[in-house]
């Protein structure tokens, strides 16, 4: 009988060391990961059957920069801790007002209702994955697992945390939900590459693109009006499409307000920009058209300065929501969709001028060098491509604003998330 129990432990042990897989082991319909390492590299997918909670996605340290981009970090960054824990993101709220601190006034929206759940899962297929409620069914089991914080909690054991929650007696929780701060305060672990992918991944729901589409459509219908007049009358292919420029214009007082506080902590002096400085700058730019549509992108709710349409240079025709009679296509929205809306108009602008201490700004930079990396470029700072982007807190040649491309090769979202000067240029 010894002998033949022997001889069964011994077959055992082979026949698991043989189908346990690499560093995987399945007991029960139970993947135990050894290593987050492991998972970054498989092609099976990230798992349906685990998932991870997280708090009500809010803008992140304050409303200075109000807009849907720091939502968008932290939905990337809770993802990109769902993919280090191998498990599926139960789809979270994102936040609708200006309030971030009273939660009452939170104004919650579900993610589906501004970008569209089924397509980002098809884009993210096997890079990360977004759940709903309803798929948790009956089963029970959930782990609460706070971040640490303070001084003492560092990058590397918060990353030390993923790792020990994404193996052993806390993997086996069908739902491991993460308490405490947003996930914009959290620790970043992931270069702006896989940032990038989970933002490519963001399809707006049709009901906002097409509020986007109608605004681009002024625009441009304004432009080739104006083109018109200014060639007399001319016809032709050359005036059937007007581009124009969109502006990031941060003059809001509260902006003005903290801008020049950090430019004193940070020793910093381009961070703030004037009204006179970013027209005289824009209108240094090289290549722009002799009439071109400048649309200004500014929070009309937080503006104290009603003369921003006044003092351009001769040829720069700006034009805010007001002006361009789409302001009523704004406020029918919350806060949060109108962002979303402007997003779009200066993501499709044919020329971008931003600050690079706004996340709003850098974001949509980010996105237009990846349309020109597509195209085969890895730099256009010293070329005219399609779609250049300029930052206006930086001067550049002959007072112009500085050329602007997204560094995608950055280990962090650093530069992005709070601001930064350096813009590859």
């Amino acid at each position: 009988c010894l002998a033949l129990v022997t001889i069964a432990l011994f077959f055992r042990a082979i026949f698991l060391h043989s189908f346990s897989g690499y560093g995987v082991i399945k007991s029960n319909n139970l993947r135990l990961i050894l290593s987050p390492s492991v998972h970054l590299e498989s092609h099976e997918g990230i798992r349906g059957d685990k998932f991870l909670e997280v708090p009500q996605i809010v803008w992140g340290l304050n409303h200075l920069d109000p807009t849907l981009n720091n939502q968008k970090i932290s939905f990337a960054r809770a993802c990109l801790t769902a993919r280090v824990l191998n498990r599926t993101l139960l789809m979270p709220s994102l936040s609708g007002s200006l309030f971030y601190k009273e939660i009452d006034l939170l104004h919650p929206i579900s993610f589906d209702q501004v970008f569209q759940y089924e397509r980002f899962n098809s884009l993210c297929n096997r890079f990360v994955r977004l759940g709903r409620y309803s798929d948790l069914g009956n089963q029970t089991g959930k782990y609460d697992l706070r971040k640490g914080s303070g001084r003492k909690w560092t990058v590397e054991r918060d990353l030390e945390q993923l790792k020990q929650s994404s193996r052993g007696p806390i993997d086996k929780y069908q739902v491991i939900s993460i308490a405490g701060k947003n996930p914009f305060l959290w620790h970043d672990h992931w270069p702006v590459k896989d940032y990038a992918r989970v933002f490519e991944c963001l399809v707006l729901v049709d009901e906002i693109a097409k509020e986007a589409d109608k605004v681009v459509s002024k625009i441009r219908r304004i432009g080739r009006k104006l083109r018109s007049k200014t060639n007399f009358g001319a016809e032709g292919s050359s005036l059937s499409y007007a581009p124009y420029v969109a502006i990031h214009m941060r003059v809001e007082i509260d902006w003005m307000i903290h801008c020049k506080k950090l430019e004193q902590r940070s020793r910093i002096s381009q961070i703030c920009s004037s009204k006179q400085e970013i027209m005289e700058r824009v209108g240094n730019i090289v290549g722009l058209e002799s009439t071109a549509i400048v649309y200004l992108a500014v929070a009309d709710s937080l503006l104290n300065d009603s003369s921003i349409l006044d003092g351009w240079k001769i040829g720069l025709v700006p034009f805010e929501k007001k002006k361009l009679g789409v302001d009523g296509i704004y406020k029918k929205h919350p806060y949060l969709i109108q962002s979303a809306i402007d997003y779009e108009v200066c993501s499709r602008a044919d020329t971008f001028v931003g600050n690079s201490f706004s996340t709003f700004s850098s974001l949509i930079v980010l996105e237009r060098t990846q349309r020109v990396i597509r195209m085969g470029i890895t730099s256009s700072c010293s070329i005219d491509v399609r779609w250049p982007s300029y930052a206006y807190n930086i001067p550049g040649e002959s007072n112009a604003p500085q050329k602007w491309m997204t560094n995608m090769s950055d280990s962090n979202l650093k530069a992005i998330s709070y601001g930064s000067n350096a813009i590859s240029c």
